[in-house]
């Protein structure tokens, strides 16, 4: 039921400010740290059989504002993922090659094959949102690049790829908290840019344009979950419970081998 009351249905219209970034579903660190220790086991041999079985592909897509923690997203509630078939795929400033291709061509490059798990770390989502806020495109193309990333998307799930996209919702004063905590503590220097707080200038801008994201692109093959994240413990339950349920509706079974165990087990034990 939490996962639902997050999940937006296909043209559910969306005010962000109907949604808390402080939400826990009344629950506690110390409640949920059992079953979370269960969700990181279970979520380890889903990944195992994914990979074993190579009949689906997994593409996780995490979006939000400055300071939302995508990066935390991938190293705390994704922990324990075993590295082979595991990819992280960060989208900056598209490359002159880049720019030359349709703005879909360096994603779809990147988008996991069978067997693997595919985080976008941002993703082809900012041609819709940060292209908007500074003008880069207008209105009527973002429309039409809403229609053809719904395409997109039904196309990868048609060809068994499961595509799974969080919006990682945090509320502007605890942004302010983060990029001031960037500045007081040496060891989060680097994380600082002054473009952050050029961006936070546009802060209602690109609330405005997720929730015409959220209205637009969220489709039954390829919902979107808005997950409360003020509390990163929150954010990396709720975000790990959710990629170990959409796993599961998947019954992924070991690929069984090639010839009578018995036989090939004789042979083994016969083997120089």
């Amino acid at each position: 039921m939490m996962i639902e009351k997050f999940t937006i249905k296909s043209k559910e219209k969306i005010n962000l400010n109907d949604f808390d970034p402080e939400y826990t579903d009344q629950l506690s660190k110390d409640s949920i740290k059992e079953e979370h220790l269960k969700l990181q086991t279970k979520f380890e041999e889903l990944q195992d059989v994914l990979y074993a079985s190579k009949k689906f592909a997994l593409l996780i897509v995490l979006q939000g504002m400055d300071c939302s923690g995508k990066d935390g997203t991938v190293k705390k509630a994704l922990m324990g993922v075993n590295p082979n078939g595991f990819n992280v795929e960060s989208f900056k400033e598209p490359t002159p090659e880049e720019l030359g291709h349709d703005y879909l061509w360096r994603v779809h490059k990147a988008a996991p094959q069978k067997g693997d798990i595919t985080v976008f770390n941002r993703s082809y989502y900012e041609d819709v949102l940060v292209t908007r806020v500074h003008k880069i495109i207008d209105d009527e193309t973002a429309l039409n690049r809403f229609t053809q990333i719904n395409k997109f998307e039904k196309y990868l799930v048609d060809n068994h790829t499961v595509v799974i996209k969080f919006f990682l919702h945090i509320s502007k004063d605890f942004q302010k908290k983060k990029l001031e905590s960037r500045l007081e503590i040496p060891e989060k220097h680097w994380k600082f840019s002054a473009a952050d707080l050029t961006e936070r200038k546009f802060w209602d801008k690109y609330q405005q344009y997720y929730e015409d994201v959220l209205y637009n692109c969220s489709t039954e093959e390829a919902p979107w979950h808005i997950v409360p994240s003020n509390n990163r413990w929150f954010r990396d339950y709720f975000v790990l419970k959710t990629i170990v349920n959409n796993l599961e509706k998947l019954n992924l079974n070991y690929p069984e081998i090639d010839g009578n165990i018995q036989d090939l087990i004789k042979q083994v034990k016969d083997s120089d």
